[in-house]
């Protein structure tokens, strides 16, 4: 907005907080500009007055900063009300099982058993489970046959097994010469949530963190 000279001058603040706080304050934006305006009517030149539309322009102006000022500060709020109920519905994952890509097998001491899953792309004359120790040695093998596209679950006998680190496991999987894609899933525990930004993240039991889009299901 152009002001024609003035001899009345608005009072500043030397206080720095306060001038960073009328910067964003929609009513003190608006209060700045009316000062202004009285002054610039108070000083215009009577033989050149201020022009109607040029005065109407300008408030038009101003209502729009204000409006865009109060849009911003409602968003940011109810981003912040978003937030904070993500965190409160994923604390009611603490504790749950779920799963997440990855290829390691738990061993349940008490059944001894040790579990994974997988995603099969296509259908597949042939699929088995090579169990891994963490050096890369097969320790094991879960002979799963043929089976269509899909999810499937499977488990192994870990009561041999002498290692201390959990098992890791590959899926082989063939329809004649050709290999069938087959995604690994590890069972996990979720142990705690946090927010990064505006995501979720879930903090699982062997370390890893996964967001919301990485978890496949909830056992």
């Amino acid at each position: 907005m152009i002001v024609s000279s003035a001899t009345n001058t608005t009072p500043t603040t030397d206080s720095t907080s306060t001038k960073t706080n009328s910067a964003t304050d929609p009513a003190a934006a608006q209060d700045r500009f009316l000062k202004l305006l009285v002054a610039q009517l108070n000083n215009q030149d009577p033989m050149n007055p201020l022009d109607n539309a040029q005065m109407t322009s300008q408030i038009a102006q101003i209502n729009t900063v204000t409006g865009v000022q109060q849009l911003n500060e409602t968003v940011k709020s109810l981003a912040s009300q978003f937030a904070a109920q993500q965190l409160m519905q994923g604390s009611n994952m603490v504790g749950r099982q779920v799963l997440v890509e990855g290829n390691t097998m738990s061993v349940d001491e008490t059944s001894k058993k040790a579990t994974g899953a997988f995603d099969l792309a296509g259908s597949a004359a042939s699929v088995t489970v090579q169990v891994l120790d963490p050096t890369g040695k097969q320790v094991g093998v879960v002979e799963m046959g043929s089976l269509p596209a899909g999810r499937y679950n499977f488990s192994w006998d870990a009561a041999q097994y002498q290692g201390d680190a959990n098992v890791r496991f590959k899926v082989v999987a063939n329809n004649a010469k050709a290999v069938v894609e087959a995604t690994p899933l590890a069972i996990d525990k979720v142990v705690a949530v946090s927010m990064d930004g505006n995501k979720l993240q879930l903090q699982l039991g062997r370390g890893a963190i996964a967001t919301q889009d990485g978890i496949k299901a909830i056992l």
